[in-house]
C-alpha cells in the first residue's frame, strides 16, 4: 500500500454535507484533476476558496489550486502549494502531494501541459522540472524561472482559507514571500530555443483566449 505523509486536520471537518459527498466522489489526485479540468478556466482573476470553487463550479490557476490541496487533504496528503514563477508569462501554482517518497502534482491550468503530474518525482525540483519543455508563452518562448518551497496551508487553518467567503490574496501573497529558487543560470537562458508550433498548438488546445497572459515578443532576460 503507498504510504503518505499523515495530514495535520483540523479538528471539526469545516464541510457542509453537500460538500463532504463531492469530495468524498475524488477518490483519487487523477479524480481531482478530472474534478478540475471539467470547471471552466475563469478568466477574470479570483483567489477563491475550496468552498467557492464547489459553489460557483469555475476556477483558475490558484483557486484550482486552492481547491485541489483541499481534496487532496481529504486523501490524506498535506495540503501544500508551490509557485512557479516564469518570465514574460503568468505564473502558476501547483497543489503537490508525495507517495513513497515521490512529488506529484495537481493543477488547473489554461493549456493542455501544465496539470497533472504522477508522484514518481524524486525531489520537488525534479517535479519543477517536468514542466520547464512546455512551460511556455503565446508567443513561443519558454518561461520558466524558479519555484517557491512548499506553503503548508494546514498552518493557516485559523483563518479560515477552505471556507472563506472573500478572495484569498494573502495566500497569493505568502507564496510570493517565499524563497525561489531558480531552475536555469543566465547562460542558459540565452541559448534557450523557441517552442516547437506543434508542441504549442497542443498546449493551447481548447484555451481560454481571454485568459492567456498577453506576451510580447522580446529578449530574454538573463
Amino acid at each position: 500500500m503507498a504510504r503518505r505523509t499523515p495530514d495535520r486536520s483540523p479538528d471539526r471537518s469545516p464541510w457542509t454535507a453537500a460538500e463532504r459527498r463531492l469530495l468524498a466522489r475524488l477518490k483519487t489526485p487523477l479524480a481531482v484533476q478530472q474534478f478540475l479540468n471539467d470547471l471552466p478556466y475563469d478568466a477574470d482573476y479570483r483567489a477563491r476558496s475550496p468552498r467557492r470553487v464547489m459553489r460557483e463550479r469555475k476556477a483558475a490557476c490558484f483557486d484550482g489550486a486552492m481547491f485541489a490541496a483541499a481534496a487532496l487533504r481529504e486523501l490524506g496528503h498535506r495540503p501544500r502549494l508551490v509557485d512557479l514563477r516564469a518570465w514574460n508569462d503568468d505564473d502558476h501554482v501547483l497543489a503537490v502531494y508525495t507517495v513513497d517518497g515521490r512529488w506529484g502534482a495537481v493543477a488547473k491550468s489554461n493549456t493542455t501541459v501544465l496539470r497533472a503530474r504522477e508522484p514518481v518525482y524524486r525531489s520537488l525540483r525534479e517535479l519543477v522540472m517536468s514542466y520547464f519543455e512546455v512551460y511556455f508563452n503565446t508567443v513561443g518562448q519558454k518561461t520558466l524561472r524558479s519555484y517557491s518551497r512548499p506553503l503548508d496551508l494546514a498552518a493557516l487553518d485559523k483563518r479560515g482559507w477552505l471556507t472563506d467567503e472573500d478572495d484569498l490574496n494573502w495566500i497569493g501573497d505568502r507564496l510570493d514571500e517565499l524563497q525561489h529558487l531558480p531552475v536555469v543560470t543566465p547562460a542558459q537562458i540565452r541559448r534557450l530555443a523557441p517552442v516547437d508550433p506543434d508542441l504549442m498548438r497542443a498546449g493551447f488546445l481548447g484555451a481560454v483566449e481571454a485568459g492567456l497572459y498577453q506576451a510580447k515578443y522580446r529578449k530574454p532576460l538573463a
